[in-house]
């Protein structure tokens, strides 16, 4: 057992945290020769992928091993099946490798790639079209690290079920402790202000080592500091690369073509995970607005770029609303791909809009708005729910499986006018 804010949190015998997307690695593994593991460094994808395979290989620990993958790949890739090569990016020649080896012995679960970042494009290396599937890792949800009772899963609120729930012991200052922390597995368990210590030197690093090993002609750590201190506070927004340029200038300031370099650089290693439009047929002559939303991939790391403690983030409650809507999204986004479901905004030219749209394959939808607070704060979110769906042309799109406002805390209830109401702390996959 572990000791988090939220109490202790169970471990299996062998000591690893169970993970919501160990369901979609099973799948994967089932249906592909080859799956790649893709998310942030440190949310957990050796544990995952050492979890699932039968053998392994660590690049990142091991000289030797990038050395013989660049002169013997065959023997790198030799071992029991499943294979893990873990961070594979350092050794990018594995890819066509790997290929070539499932292409001669057709089988599913041959490998494991993990990897912290899109290594720099090559157009020798194979799409991997056919042998290939890909799983995104993020870090933990609130219903893995203990902090969510997961009473009522994302996949009944998409079948239009009831969301009753009893109110969860969590209260909101735990909420906010979390959100400081994060879903980082080996932050479970530390005070705050250590948590938040390591990830001001998780984007340190991300700005001094990791971008640069992405094959960029040019960087600077310091305007990347800037820019991430520039995306911590408009954190949940759809600021664009023109705002976000002006909001960092000053005498060495990168111009706006460098700030969407620099993004897109900050996508490849998936600290930043930007929230898309969503694609929806509308009733009224209405234009989509089709900006994505900026988001870490966790928002520990906009309240540590920002030094925002709980206090801090308690003095400032409209940021804390942007804080926790991105506390939202980041879980979402995990009990989503365990649905087969994508995650998105909705705004029109006319002012309506969604939080969030919860979107599975077979077209079932959620219409979603966060809200930090209680009592009138809901009616407000109900009504605000009511006239976005309003635009929607559910004679193509049907009607949402559920109108739901997200709190931090409080009961699941569904309310007389059709809305669900529902703490994240009772939300699961």
């Amino acid at each position: 057992m572990i000791e988090s804010s939220g109490g202790l949190i169970p471990l299996t015998p062998s000591g690893y945290l169970p993970r919501v997307v160990d369901t979609v690695m099973g799948d994967a593994l089932t249906s592909a020769p080859i799956v790649v593991v893709e998310g942030a460094r440190g949310v957990g994808k050796s544990w995952t992928g050492l979890r699932h395979s039968r053998s392994e290989v660590r690049l990142d620990s091991d000289p030797g091993a990038v050395q013989a993958a660049a002169l013997q790949p065959g023997r790198v890739l030799h071992g029991a099946r499943p294979r893990l090569v873990d961070e594979w990016q350092l050794a990018p020649g594995l890819w066509n490798s790997a290929r070539h080896v499932v292409d001669a012995q057709p089988a599913t679960g041959c490998f494991i790639f993990t990897g912290s970042a899109h290594p720099p494009d090559d157009r020798t290396r194979h799409s991997g079209a056919g042998r290939v599937t890909r799983v995104r890792m993020r870090p933990m949800a609130l219903s893995e690290s203990g902090e969510s009772t997961a009473e009522v899963s994302l996949a009944s609120l998409l079948e239009g079920r009831d969301c009753a729930a009893a109110a969860p012991e969590a209260d909101a200052d735990d909420v906010v402790h979390a959100l400081c922390r994060g879903g980082w597995p080996r932050h479970l368990g530390m005070p705050v202000s250590a948590a938040q210590s390591l990830c001001r030197s998780y984007v340190q690093e991300v700005a001094r080592a990791d971008i640069p090993r992405l094959g960029r002609t040019m960087h600077r750590p310091e305007a990347l500091m800037r820019l991430l201190d520039s995306l911590s506070r408009n954190i949940g927004t759809a600021a664009s690369a023109a705002t976000l340029s002006e909001d960092i200038a000053g005498d060495s300031s990168p111009s706006r073509a460098s700030v969407g370099e620099y993004l897109e650089a900050l996508r490849r290693v998936f600290v930043v995970e930007d929230l898309p439009a969503w694609a929806v047929h509308l009733r009224s002559r209405a234009r989509l607005r089709r900006s994505p939303k900026r988001h870490f991939v966790d928002p520990s790391l906009a309240a540590a770029v920002l030094r925002a403690g709980p206090e801090r983030l308690w003095r400032d409650v409209g940021f804390l609303g942007q804080a926790f809507e991105s506390l939202v999204v980041r879980d979402l986004r995990v009990y989503a791909e365990a649905n087969d479901a994508s995650v998105y905004h909705y705004q029109d030219s006319n002012g309506h809009e969604l939080d969030l749209v919860v979107e599975r394959g077979d077209g079932r939808w959620l219409a979603v708005e966060v809200k930090l607070g209680l009592g009138n704060r809901i009616d407000e979110a109900a009504r605000t729910l009511a006239r976005a769906c309003e635009q929607i042309d559910t004679s193509r799109m049907g009607e949402p499986a559920k109108k739901l406002v997200i709190t931090p805390v409080g009961y699941g209830y569904e309310r007389p006018d059709g809305v669900s109401v529902l703490p994240i702390t009772a939300l699961g996959p």
